[in-house]
């Protein structure tokens, strides 16, 4: 009789490894070497991950919308703009350079440039000419752009993500009073520090994240775009530093730029003279030296030069317009941009969880058994779990089925028959009654542990009688 577990009984017995062959530990070799790749190639999507999160997290000055004043997202600045006009300062929006500049000659104020990227290369030289009494307040420029205004200004380090520091950051007092007003703020991102090799006085504040440079015209200078974003304005005295910067003066020009700005062109139109910077989409804007800035019809907000000194002028006209279209893919405007990091991190996490599981290619292979357990102590095994679990219903099934199994081949009994015609037909052979014998197959099941005894002793000779009955071939002999 064998059990369920008995894959090798009777079965050669694995050979021996050659003498002078491999070793047999290749597979276990591999098995340990998927240990370390595996946790390896999660810990590298991780990080993977993380840094695609922190890109997409961070905002992108080319954006439309980016710190524009009439952008509610994110990474707008219309609450700002709102902080400056309920401060009573002035907030005049251009969408060019040139009519920013012309409306800097009526009277002192502020010039806000969060995205001088996107000025042409040849118009940034005129951010380091301003007029006296005007400040200039440059957000997270680059090399390119301080060296192209001619600022004595190189950016040095650069932090993984912005923090909130004290304007005294860094061990030296601060000289900005709007910053020392403002105390602890999300200024802490992009370093700046002098040219080398010049006697550039600067005023420092937040570990060099905030610069001043004194002069005719003011020029500020700050490393992180969150004091004026939407989505941080309201953190610590990120609103007071802002508005502190740029309501100096009572008023401020705003630049507003959709994209690069176009190469300037020079001459006027009709003739020779001064050059004529950066055409607008609705006509085009000539320097005439006197401070009028006359604009073509249609075109974006230069300064009339009346002399009102209210700073209206035709800032209003693109405020009118309204904030910049949005972008041609709704369904990812719906949704943050870390919702979609964190969705390709869980992609990645999901596919490698997949190689993982998977990384036994190609067809089954068969292994050696680590022990080869015996028939019998497959049979002992599974009657000590049948006794401790106190299952003697099961064990005489089992039984039952056994010798009817038996019996059947013995006999040629159809699988048809019914219980009372297998119990008359098995009484013969048999030498008992089909009572007797139905009670024995098919009986209730024994109730304690000397019943199920007797029971497997009695399906014992039933089945030996019927093996030794004349006509019939005995146990052993071969059919």
């Amino acid at each position: 009789m064998t059990g369920p577990a008995t894959a090798t009984v009777g079965g050669p017995p694995p050979a021996p490894p050659a003498a002078g062959g491999p070793p047999p530990a290749a597979p276990v070799r591999r098995r340990r070497r998927h240990r370390v790749l595996v946790p390896l190639a999660l810990a590298a999507a991780l990080l993977a991950g993380t840094i695609a999160a922190h890109e997409l997290d961070q905002p992108d000055p080319g954006d439309p919308g980016f710190l524009s004043p009439v952008a509610t997202d994110d990474d707008g600045g219309s609450r700002l703009a709102d902080a400056l006009r309920a401060r009573g300062v002035t907030v005049a929006r251009e969408t060019d350079l040139l009519p920013a500049l012309l409306g800097l000659d009526r009277g002192p104020a502020t010039l806000f440039v969060p995205a001088a990227e996107l000025l042409h290369p040849d118009t940034l030289g005129a951010l380091g000419e301003l007029s006296a009494g005007r400040r200039l307040v440059l957000v997270d420029p680059s090399r390119r752009v301080l060296e192209s205004a001619g600022l004595p200004l190189v950016p040095t380090d650069r932090r993984w993500a912005t923090r909130a520091v004290s304007p005294e950051t860094g061990g030296r007092p601060c000289a900005v009073p709007e910053a020392t007003r403002a105390g602890v703020a999300a200024a802490g991102l992009q370093r700046y520090a002098a040219t080398p090799g010049t006697a550039a006085a600067l005023d420092r504040c937040y570990a060099d994240g905030l610069v001043r440079l004194p002069g005719r015209a003011e020029v500020v200078v700050i490393g992180a775009s969150d004091p004026f974003r939407n989505d941080r304005i309201a953190e610590h005295g990120n609103e007071a530093l802002a508005t502190g910067l740029l309501g100096v003066h009572g008023r401020v020009i705003w630049l507003d730029l959709d994209g690069p700005a176009p190469a300037p062109t020079f001459g006027r139109p009709g003739g020779t003279g001064e050059p004529a910077w950066s055409p607008t989409p609705g006509g085009s804007t000539g320097y005439d030296g006197d401070g009028s800035g006359e604009a073509g019809p249609g075109g974006p907000g230069t300064a009339t030069g009346d002399g009102d000194g209210d700073g209206d002028g035709s800032g209003d006209a693109p405020d009118a317009a309204g904030p910049p279209p949005p972008d041609d893919h709704p369904l990812l405007d719906a949704f943050p941009p870390w919702f979609w990091a964190l969705l390709l991190q869980l992609a990645l996490v999901a596919l490698l969880i997949v190689l993982w599981r998977a990384r036994r290619l190609g067809p089954p292979v068969t292994e050696p058994l680590p022990v080869e357990v015996r028939s019998a102590e497959t049979v002992l095994g599974r009657a000590r779990l049948y006794q401790r679990a106190r299952a003697r219903g099961p064990a005489a099934a089992t039984l039952r089925t056994a010798a009817l199994g038996r019996l059947r081949g013995r006999l040629d009994l159809p699988a048809t028959l019914g219980p009372a015609e297998v119990a008359a037909r098995v009484a013969g052979p048999a030498g008992g009654t089909p009572e007797q014998i139905h009670e024995l197959l098919f009986g209730a099941a024994p109730q304690t542990d000397t019943e199920l005894l007797e029971l497997a002793r009695s399906l014992d000779r039933l089945t030996r009688t019927v093996a030794a009955a004349p006509g019939r071939p005995t146990e052993g002999d071969p059919r």
